[in-house]
């Protein structure tokens, strides 16, 4: 590397850490000044208090990371135009192409980070973070879905129960529908269904199974019954973040699980699945942007690039959240929700990148 590279990798590098480095702490002191109160009210021990805002400080930074990066460029590549250090290097006979060189090899690394935190670092913090707000800070508010849950197991199997309890592990009117081509072969019914974790079993209570016959149907009744199912206890009681909470690997397997199970929350994990290759992406889709749009000196100064960079980074963040809303609430498509916005902005950056060199 030459001089020029060493030191705008630096500068990108360093004034990224300290635009996290400030921020972060305001979230942190934002965030505890509203609820210090919930917090001193459930008399929560320091080393948990601790660990939330550590949780917090890593799905802060991951939740806001496309905009932290989109400001630290623009800041100081604006500082390297307004002291015509830009106009300097490419008066010197350096290209465009080449001056943007030292911006790539930062994004690569950034991206790398942002790889690593959104696959492994981020799902574990997202875990403790929930955890730890449904716990104290959510009030009545459940992580778990325990009420009319409706879920189909498999391809045959479709289950209801109308409440849960997730510390008795035991629920209320229980049924069981197995189908096959589409026709109903049995039912199964309980006013009681209890998991029975020593024996892996569950047991249900007032027992019906209807066998569907051709002429008559079957019936089955017993007062008690243990017997073993092709669901987990999870399927009765799903986080309602779990796909926020898995690393790469899991979600994958637990993404084709829920398909085979024909969930209707597909679509939630899907986006969660393609946002983690889709951030990566987008810093070098925004620090091509943020160098475009402060490479020239403006009248104004540093005021006018930031005020620029920050409208086109909220239009970014508001491409990201609607398309999202879009794919878990409807039928459109996760895949380009997602690389949607990439996909638009991506043009933008060519387009500012061509009128940059001229």
């Amino acid at each position: 590397m030459k001089i020029l590279d060493w030191y705008i990798l630096k500068r990108y590098l360093i004034t990224f850490v300290l635009m996290l480095l400030l921020f972060i702490p305001i979230g942190i002191t934002v965030n505890l000044a509203e609820k210090i109160d919930k917090i001193l009210e459930h008399d929560v021990p320091f080393d948990v208090v601790a660990q939330y805002y550590l949780d917090f400080t890593i799905y802060f930074a991951n939740l806001l990371f496309p905009l932290f990066l989109f400001l630290s460029v623009i800041w100081f590549t604006s500082k390297l135009a307004n002291n015509t250090e830009v106009i300097a290097f490419l008066s010197s006979g350096v290209s465009f192409s080449r001056f943007l060189r030292p911006y790539f090899i930062g994004a690569s690394i950034v991206a790398i980070f942002a790889l690593v935190l959104g696959m492994f670092l981020a799902p574990h913090a997202s875990k403790g973070f929930n955890e730890f707000s449904f716990k104290y800070l959510k009030g009545n508010k459940k992580d778990k879905v325990t009420q009319n849950l409706y879920r189909q197991i498999n391809n045959n199997d479709y289950i209801y129960v109308s409440s849960f309890d997730t510390k008795r592990k035991q629920g209320n009117n229980f049924t069981l529908e197995h189908f096959v081509d589409n026709t109903l072969v049995y039912k199964i019914e309980a006013s009681n269904i209890r998991y029975i974790e020593k024996d892996t079993t569950y047991r249900l209570t007032n027992y019906v199974k209807r066998i569907i016959g051709e002429g008559d149907d079957i019936l089955i009744k017993k007062r008690k019954m243990d017997t073993l199912f092709s669901f987990d206890l999870e399927d009765l009681t799903p986080v309602q973040y779990i796909a926020e909470t898995l690393s790469y690997k899991e979600l994958n397997a637990f993404i084709k699980k829920e398909e085979s199970r024909g969930s209707s929350n597909i679509s939630r994990y899907k986006v969660v699945q393609y946002k983690k290759w889709s951030l990566p992406v987008s810093v070098f889709i925004l620090t091509v942007i943020a160098v475009a749009v402060s490479s020239i000196k403006r009248r104004g100064g540093m005021g006018v690039n930031l005020a620029f960079g920050i409208f086109i980074a909220m239009i970014y963040v508001f491409f990201d959240k609607v398309f999202g809303v879009m794919a878990q609430q409807s039928d459109f498509p996760p895949i380009i929700a997602v690389w949607f916005p990439n996909l638009v902005f991506g043009i933008l950056a060519i387009y500012l990148l061509y009128n940059a060199k001229r």
